[in-house]
């Protein structure tokens, strides 16, 4: 498990930096999203990732890895959207946007500590395409969640299924090494 807590913060560590390099250039403009908007954005990320992993060809010369990032980092988007509003206008500083990311992270990771260890690392034997869709079929969840004006009778809310996509996607970019990069 010490070996995952490792892995997991250096894949976090990177879509950080990306995320960091983005609100440099862009500024908060995402905090205009609705959650739709945002869970819209994840799905095309994850149809991308189930495109690549099923067609010889590709059109575009990105693979799995930074679709996998865009999942992380529009989740946590997405979870500090529900945990503060949607903004008229870009609100965040660098500093206030990197807080609620940690903030979130820090939830996201023990949720998945938790879970790792009663799976007893499930995930590791576990195939990229599987971690795909079962992000697909959260993202799913999540729609039909929002269809239903975020009630649930006995099923986990929005927030659970961001997280489980996070874990998912980090435990995908563990699995493709791209921790080690």
């Amino acid at each position: 498990m010490q070996n995952t807590s490792l892995q997991y913060d250096s894949v976090i560590s990177k879509c950080r930096e990306l995320f960091q390099h983005k609100m440099k250039d862009y500024g908060s403009a995402w905090r205009i999203l609705r959650l739709p908007s945002l869970t819209d954005q994840i799905f095309i990320k994850a149809q991308r990732i189930r495109g690549l992993q099923q067609n010889a060809e590709q059109k575009v010369d990105e693979g799995e890895i930074p679709e996998f990032i865009g999942v992380i980092n529009y989740c946590i988007m997405a979870l500090i959207q529900q945990e503060n509003g949607v903004a008229e206008q870009p609100d965040f500083s660098l500093e206030k946007a990197l807080e609620h990311y940690d903030r979130q992270v820090n939830v996201t990771k023990q949720l998945m500590e938790n879970k790792n260890h009663d799976y007893g690392e499930a995930w590791r034997e576990m195939r990229v395409s599987s971690l795909t869709d079962l992000i697909l079929q959260k993202l799913l969840r999540v729609k039909q969640i929002e269809n239903n004006k975020g009630k649930t009778t006995v099923s986990e809310g929005i927030d659970a299924n961001y997280q489980d996509m996070i874990n998912y996607s980090v435990f995908a970019l563990i699995l493709l090494n791209f921790h080690e990069s």
